[in-house]
């Protein structure tokens, strides 16, 4: 395994990693799980970017920093990730990480909620609970948004 995650292989990349957080097979190191999870992330690993984003949220592993979450959840939410996507909704509607924004909350949200899945029902009320603090106008640009997104990523469209 750790052969073929030294050459390159995503999915051995995240075996490691999950070794190394959990201590199985090896002395668990958070720092050398971010490290091997940061790894497959740059090669566009959905599972590792989620990871990683998790490890900034939580500082295990690297220092907190909610702008490198936020960072990490957009590039899984760019991915079609449902729980990304509302993540990153939930960010921007606190100010976690990025600057807080309604209107970028709601988009992230309704496209969450547009998707079938286990927490599409959260999902519906964050993205209600937002568009009460944003106009009719910019709801409806956010669900144009919406649109072009799922036009443009339908192939990649989770639950879709």
């Amino acid at each position: 395994m750790a052969a073929k995650a030294n050459a390159g292989d995503g999915p051995s990349m995240i075996l490691v990693a999950k070794a190394y957080a959990a201590g199985s097979g090896v002395d668990q190191d958070d720092t050398i799980a971010a490290d091997w999870y940061r790894k497959a992330a740059v090669l566009g690993n959905l599972e590792a970017q989620l990871r990683l984003a998790d490890c900034y949220r939580d500082g295990r592993g690297v220092p907190r920093d909610m702008a490198q979450a936020a960072e990490w959840y957009r590039k899984a939410a760019e991915q079609g990730d449902l729980a990304a996507q509302a993540t990153l909704g939930l960010l921007y509607s606190m100010g976690q990480g990025v600057s807080r924004d309604d209107v970028e909350a709601f988009f992230w949200f309704d496209l969450a909620a547009s998707a079938t899945g286990p927490n599409q029902d959260r999902y519906v009320a964050n993205r209600q609970n937002v568009g009460t603090r944003i106009t009719a106008e910019e709801v409806a640009t956010a669900r144009q948004r919406v649109a072009k997104w799922k036009a443009a990523h339908a192939h990649r469209a989770t639950g879709a």
